[in-house]
C-alpha cells in the first residue's frame, strides 16, 4: 500500500531462494488497490500509528482496545460512518499486508461500529444523480467558445456516457481512443474493478444533437489539444494556455460542481448513467456492459430512484 505498511515475508525454506523477491513481490501486488484507494489507506493508516505513537500502544499487531480507542475518537470528532469505516479497512490492509490477523475481525470492533452507526443514525452518503433534462439544459448552456469551455463539455459529456470513475477520466490518454463511423471505442488498461490490466472497453455512441454529442465534443477538444498522444483531459492557465498536466480526481470533481451544482460529485456522472439507463429501460446486462459492475446488485446500489413515482409498477396496473 505504501511505504508505511509491511508486505508479508515469503519464507525462504518454503520457496526456492532465487524465488523468494518475486514471489513476495507478487504477494505484495496481489493484496494492493486501485491507486485512490491506496493513497486513501495510506493516510488512514498514518494517522492511527500516531495516535497508537501518543497513546504508547502497538500499531502492528494493534491490540482490540486500541482500535476500539481510536475508532471511537474518530466517531466523537463527528466524523461521518464511511470515513470510520474506511479507517477500519486500511487498519485491516496493513495487517493484512504484515500476515497479521486483524483487531477488525473482532467482534467487539463489529458491535461498536454498528452502535456507531445506529447513534449517528446515518447512511452512507451516496452521489446524487442528476435529471437527463437538467444535464442537457447545463450542457447546452456551457461556453464553448473558450479551451476551457470545449474541455469541460467534452469531460462532462464523456463522463456520463461512457459511465467513468474520475480516476479513469484522470488516466485516460489519446492512445485509448479509437473512433470510426460507428462512433468511438475506449479502452481501459486497468481501473478499480480492473487491477490486472485486462482489455476493457467502452463504446460511445453519436447523438444527433451536435450540442449534446460527446464524440463531436470530444473532437473538438482534440482539435485543440493538437497532439496524437499523451493524457486526454488537461489543466490550462488563466491564460487559456494548455498545459502538459493531467488533471486531477480532485479538478475533476470541482468541474462537475461548477456545472452541475454543490450537490453533485465527479461520481454523480456514473450514478446517473446507470439511473436514466434503467429508467429508459435498459436492463442490467446492458448497463453493466458500460459501467463494468461484476452484478446486478451494484447496478441496484447505484441506482438513484428519490422520486416515489419514478419506475413505479402502479402505473401499470391498467385501472
Amino acid at each position: 500500500m505504501s511505504e508505511h505498511l509491511v508486505v508479508p515475508q515469503i519464507s525462504g525454506a518454503q520457496v526456492p531462494a532465487h524465488l523468494v523477491e518475486s514471489t513476495s513481490r507478487y504477494v505484495e501486488s496481489g493484496l494492493r488497490g486501485a491507486a485512490n484507494t491506496i493513497r486513501a489507506y495510506a493516510g488512514d493508516w498514518k494517522r492511527f500509528t500516531s495516535w497508537c505513537t501518543v497513546h504508547e500502544l502497538e500499531s502492528l499487531p494493534a491490540p482490540v482496545e486500541a482500535l476500539a480507542g481510536f475508532l471511537t475518537e474518530l466517531a466523537d470528532a463527528g466524523k461521518k460512518v464511511a470515513t470510520i469505516q474506511r479507517h477500519g479497512a486500511a487498519i485491516a490492509k496493513a495487517h493484512e499486508l504484515a500476515g497479521l490477523d486483524s483487531p477488525t475481525a473482532d467482534k467487539k470492533i463489529k458491535v461498536l461500529l454498528k452502535g456507531i452507526a445506529r447513534e449517528k443514525k446515518t447512511r452512507i452518503k451516496q452521489a446524487a444523480a442528476f435529471s437527463l433534462d437538467n444535464f442537457k439544459r447545463t450542457i447546452r448552456n456551457i461556453d464553448v467558445s473558450t479551451p476551457t469551455g470545449l474541455r469541460n463539455r467534452a469531460l462532462l459529456l464523456l463522463g456520463f456516457t461512457g459511465a467513468f470513475r474520475r480516476s479513469e477520466l484522470e488516466a485516460l490518454n489519446i492512445e485509448d481512443l479509437a473512433f470510426d463511423a460507428e462512433g468511438l471505442v475506449v479502452s481501459l488498461t486497468r481501473s478499480k474493478t480492473n487491477q490486472l490490466g485486462q482489455a476493457e472497453e467502452k463504446a460511445i455512441f453519436y447523438s444527433p444533437d451536435p450540442q449534446l454529442c460527446p464524440i463531436r465534443s470530444l473532437q473538438a477538444w482534440l482539435r485543440v489539444l493538437d497532439r496524437n498522444e499523451g493524457c486526454v483531459f488537461v489543466s490550462l492557465r488563466k491564460n487559456q494556455q494548455l498545459t502538459a498536466r493531467r488533471m486531477t480526481t480532485k479538478y475533476i470533481n470541482l468541474i462537475t460542481q461548477q456545472y452541475l451544482g454543490s450537490g453533485y460529485t465527479a461520481h454523480s456522472l456514473r450514478a446517473s448513467f446507470v439511473t436514466v439507463s434503467k429508467l429508459n429501460g435498459a436492463d442490467d446486462s446492458k448497463v453493466m456492459n458500460q459501467t463494468k459492475h461484476k452484478t446486478s446488485a451494484m447496478i441496484r446500489r447505484y441506482t438513484r430512484l428519490d422520486n416515489v413515482r419514478q419506475h413505479n409498477s402502479a402505473k401499470e396496473l391498467g385501472l
